[in-house]
């Protein structure tokens, strides 16, 4: 087979989150900063989730984030608020818990697989 007859194939990157979906994680989130208050105009936070979520998925700098999910900046300082919080432990124990209902996930047969390499930063702490 020659590199002409190979098919690509691109998994779509997710650009809203699904209605159904930021059903069952808005109420994770803190609450928002009320309309009527003075101070820059409000970034929605399912409009920053989704910003988030972008970046992480694409892996796109903060800075070049599509202006259709807000401020960059807005977003990542969400984010870092968010991870200080505990907001994604408690999103991914929430979402775990959704996908063992509907699919079912076998607790009692999981395993984990690592390999150990040396740190690229020669193991100095970069955050």
């Amino acid at each position: 087979m020659n590199n002409n007859n190979k098919i690509k194939r691109y998994v779509r990157t997710i650009i809203h989150i699904p209605d159904h979906l930021w059903n069952e994680i808005k109420n994770i989130l803190p609450d928002e900063k009320l309309q009527n208050t003075i101070g820059r105009p409000i970034i929605p936070y399912r409009k920053v989730f989704d910003g988030i979520v972008f970046v992480l998925r694409t892996g796109c700098q903060w800075k070049m984030l599509p202006k259709e999910y807000g401020s960059g900046s807005t977003c990542h300082r969400r984010f870092q608020e968010w991870r200080q919080l505990g907001i994604f432990d408690r999103l991914w124990a929430r979402l775990l818990k959704i996908y063992d209902h509907k699919k079912g996930i076998k607790w009692n047969w999981q395993s984990l697989d690592s390999i150990s390499v040396k740190s690229p930063l020669g193991g100095d702490d970069w955050t």
